[in-house]
């Protein structure tokens, strides 16, 4: 094939038939050359700065990958927002490759080839995945507060019922025990809109050089008595070596609060008399360790893929909310650490906090 027929038809059956838009720029971001793709995408090219054609700017861009692939000759890859030449605004993933060229003393890039490909509708698709995940939480999270709070409502009319029979009855007794059912569902509906308020706005952490062994100290001091009134042994295993370290001592306590409480009440239900929780602290390889075990009910297999889910609750529904272990994922993820879990139906359960310590957060600059 002659030569002027051979560029002939690479312009014709290749340069305008590729489903992608090209063009060539020179080092004053004009663009020299286009294919029809480009033309049909873009409008007209002739004489324009590609910032122009592609954004219609009147200056060059910011990050501009041209000059960087001018300035150093590597290819660049990058998504970027522009606007189609209707207005409409325009996805794209853009190729930057530079044209190297001889002079004689060395190689210069004199011109860049810019490879389009359009990824507006991916990106449309992605957007009304989110806001259908979006909707679908919202959905989720609104069926959680009503049947939570639906649980608490029952428990409510039932105290009410039993002090207003007592009342009429001149019972006492009856009015006091009606009483306390009123009392424990008050307390509960505002342990469940508080966990549900922190776990939504999703509260700073207030980092600062804390000593872990008496965050434990202090969960164990407030379930001692409760613990002990229920017939269940509450033992601690504080290692004595462990430094301070960059806590948030409310959030790490909201932790342990949540585990510690989670074990007490699985030896509760369990069929077994009485029961152990044993809370733990140690530092193995540069890592703090939080550790809460007990002997209590256990999970299976499928109950525990669950364990972090929102508004999964393995206490039934009136005692848990199901966002406190949700809760104290976030919080220790917060301290670029992690919580798992050991656990085996009717043996109990061992959950786990790890903080490596060179990943823990910084004090914040305003408590220091």
């Amino acid at each position: 094939m002659p030569k002027d027929d051979l560029k002939r038809w690479i312009r014709t059956e290749l340069w305008d038939q590729v489903p992608v838009s090209i063009s060539v720029i020179n080092r004053k971001f004009e663009i020299v050359e286009a294919n029809q793709h480009f033309a049909d995408t873009y409008g007209e090219w002739r004489g324009r700065p590609c910032y122009a054609v592609y954004k219609q700017r009147t200056s060059r861009c910011e990050r501009c990958s041209a000059a960087q692939t001018f300035a150093d000759g590597r290819v660049r890859i990058r998504e970027e927002e522009g606007t189609l030449a209707n207005g409409q605004p325009h996805h794209y993933i853009v190729r930057t490759i530079p044209l190297v060229r001889n002079n004689g003393q060395g190689s210069e890039i004199p011109f860049a080839i810019e490879m389009s490909t359009d990824v507006t509708e991916i990106k449309m698709l992605e957007k009304e995945k989110l806001e259908a995940e979006r909707l679908a939480a919202v959905g989720e999270t609104v069926a959680g507060l009503a049947h939570g709070i639906k649980n608490v409502l029952m428990g409510l009319e039932g105290g009410v019922y039993i002090v207003r029979t007592g009342m009429k009855n001149a019972d006492s007794n009856r009015i006091l025990r009606g009483w306390g059912i009123v009392e424990e569902n008050i307390d509960r509906i505002s342990a469940f809109v508080k966990e549900f308020l922190d776990f939504a706005k999703g509260r700073t952490a207030k980092v600062a050089a804390t000593d872990p062994n008496l965050i434990a100290t202090k969960v164990i001091e407030l379930f001692w008595d409760s613990a002990r009134l229920v017939g269940i042994e509450l033992t601690c295993d504080l290692a004595s070596e462990i430094e301070f370290a960059n806590l948030d001592e409310e959030g790490i306590h909201a932790c342990l609060v949540n585990l510690v409480s989670n074990a007490l009440d699985a030896c509760e239900m369990s069929d077994k008399s009485g029961g152990h929780v044993h809370v733990s602290t140690a530092e193995r390889d540069g890592t703090l360790l939080f550790e809460v075990a007990d002997d209590g009910t256990g999970m299976d297999s499928e109950i525990g893929k669950k364990v972090f889910t929102k508004f999964f609750s393995t206490k039934g529904s009136e005692r848990g909310t199901g966002l406190g272990l949700l809760t104290t994922k976030k919080i220790v993820q917060q301290h670029g650490g992690k919580v798992s879990f050991e656990s085996s139906e009717g043996s109990g359960s061992v959950f786990r906090l790890e903080f490596p310590r060179d990943r823990l957060p910084q004090p914040n600059a305003s408590d220091s």
